[in-house]
């Protein structure tokens, strides 16, 4: 059922390191624009009503030759940001593990240790020009990899199942940090809570068995 869940977690919850009006902002305004337009595009195909807006987005290739373009683009944009925002507020918490646990602590030694991946993640979150998100993601190989994409665009359209992911939308911090998105990254990890990131690994593990 495509629908706005609420926060799983009070909207000050996160301060000082996010604050309650990003927050509300964030979640109430953005979140539920991209479900309402991503909603307004699944509708008018009837072919996608059994299936939700990640297995949406993992068919994204297969459906653009089916569909005409500007419904394709508004599946693939709105789907993005109603997807990946659900994913943002799971993995964050104001009491969770703040560095990776069970099978995933060993599994990120594959991208250096803890310290590297961080300064790594940062630096493609800072590096990406614009807007976009910075991903960790476990491919078809069970591989972890990382990497910026530009907008929403979604690994789950390169068959890549998302662990953690990080919003760089002027939207997701401007209110608190201005342009000073590096700041806002270092606060960011603050609330990373890796709990739910490893239970995200476990799915994601057993769905490319």
């Amino acid at each position: 059922m495509l629908e706005l869940k609420p926060l799983p977690y009070a909207y000050d919850a996160l301060e000082p390191h996010i604050d309650e009006e990003t927050m509300k902002v964030h979640h109430d305004k953005h979140h539920q624009a991209y479900l309402n337009k991503f909603k307004t595009a699944w509708e008018t195909l009837p072919e996608l009503k059994d299936l939700n807006a990640e297995q949406v987005l993992w068919r994204l290739e297969e459906l653009k030759e089916k569909i005409d373009d500007k419904t394709w683009t508004a599946l693939k944009n709105h789907g993005g940001g109603y997807v990946h925002h659900n994913i943002f507020w799971e993995i964050m918490s104001p009491n969770g593990d703040r560095e990776p646990v069970g099978e995933l602590q060993e599994k990120i030694k594959e991208l250096g240790n803890f310290t590297k991946f961080k300064e790594d993640f940062t630096n493609l979150a800072l590096g990406q020009f614009g807007s976009g998100w910075a991903w960790l993601v476990l491919d078809e190989q069970k591989n972890l990899r990382t990497y910026a994409l530009p907008n929403q665009d979604s690994p789950l359209s390169f068959k890549h199942q998302i662990l953690l992911g990080v919003d760089v939308w002027e939207h997701a911090y401007y209110l608190k940090y201005q342009n000073r998105r590096a700041e806002y990254l270092e606060s960011w990890w603050q609330v990373v809570d890796f709990s739910a990131v490893e239970k995200r690994y476990q799915v994601a593990l057993a769905k490319t068995k």
